[in-house]
């Protein structure tokens, strides 16, 4: 399969490399002194499941330069999503399928107003990556499960295909004829490992079982789950539960990719995780406390991330 990976973080990275590894035609898109790694020593994966190496890789911060492919695997922070779909916009072909792995609830939409919706798919990964240096991506989770399906809930050739990609890498792939819920009951999670991550910067180990944190967790949680219903989408009944499952059988060490943004000063996914929660809640009369909480306190963070940003 050709495939084009938007996005050479810590998701797309790893995914891209081990589909790559699969022998499949993977081009990269990165940029900066990442790209400038990869394209001189390739692709370095430093895995749990072991350490591997794509090289040569092909990478570029240009995707017109890339013939149309089957799929491009969508992975940018989304807060980059309007300025990548562009870059894409070119190479969508009538073949071509766009799945996205990003974060939050809405990020087929922002991408399927451009590209056009019918080479849409959603998708979910559960996963603990991040690129630990230039050209280097390291994975820390025991957990890499990517969900996935079209938004009518068929199961069709092109869901099949991609999902047959992944299961060869080894890694847990789904097919789901209900990803809407897929996409709010992952929210549901990472909403509250993102915000109690980037509020208290410790490891996810340390602040799960505080009874007072763990209140808040849990309040967070039902809110979300509250704004699915609202929005359409039921949820299993045992939707939170389950939640706080997932984050207490977690490996002590994890953090999100909010958080670990957050601690480096980089800008953050703070609208499309946090912030996204109040705005919608609002949009329905549904009330937010907790998380509109959450963003008052890290949005001042945000703010000067972002300032640090344009000035460097």
């Amino acid at each position: 399969m050709k495939i084009v990976i938007m996005g050479t973080g810590g998701t797309g990275g790893y995914y891209g490399a081990l589909l790559a590894k699969q022998g499949h035609d993977v081009s990269f898109v990165a940029r900066g002194a990442h790209l400038q790694a990869i394209q001189k020593n390739g692709l370095q994966v430093k895995s749990i499941f072991g350490d591997f190496q794509i090289k040569p890789a092909k990478a570029t911060d240009d995707p017109s330069k890339i013939a149309p492919p089957e799929l491009i695997l969508f992975c940018t922070k989304t807060y980059d999503t309007a300025e990548a779909v562009q870059t894409i916009k070119p190479i969508v072909a009538g073949e071509t399928t766009v799945l996205s792995l990003q974060n939050g609830i809405d990020a087929v939409e922002r991408i399927g107003k451009v590209v056009g919706m019918e080479h849409m798919i959603a998708g979910a990964t559960w996963l603990s990556s991040a690129v630990a240096a230039p050209g280097v991506i390291k994975h820390v989770s025991d957990f890499r499960r990517v969900v996935l399906g079209e938004l009518d809930g068929r199961l069709t050739p092109r869901v099949q295909a991609i999902c047959q990609a992944f299961k060869d890498t080894g890694i847990t792939v789904e097919p789901s004829d209900n990803i809407l819920r897929i996409l709010w009951t992952k929210f549901v999670f990472i909403s509250a490992a993102s915000s109690f991550g980037a509020l208290t910067r410790l490891p996810m180990g340390e602040y799960r079982s505080v009874p007072e944190t763990r209140a808040l967790i849990v309040r967070l949680m039902h809110e979300v789950e509250a704004l699915a219903l609202a929005s359409g989408v039921a949820l299993e009944a045992d939707v939170v539960d389950k939640s706080l499952a997932f984050m207490d059988n977690a490996a002590p060490h994890i953090k999100a990719s909010m958080q670990l943004d957050v601690e480096a000063g980089h800008p953050s996914e703070i609208e499309s995780i946090v912030g996204v929660i109040g705005r919608k809640g609002r949009e329905r009369g549904l009330p937010t406390p907790v998380a509109d909480a959450i963003y008052a306190m890290l949005l001042p963070v945000e703010l000067k991330a972002q300032s640090g940003q344009l000035h460097s």
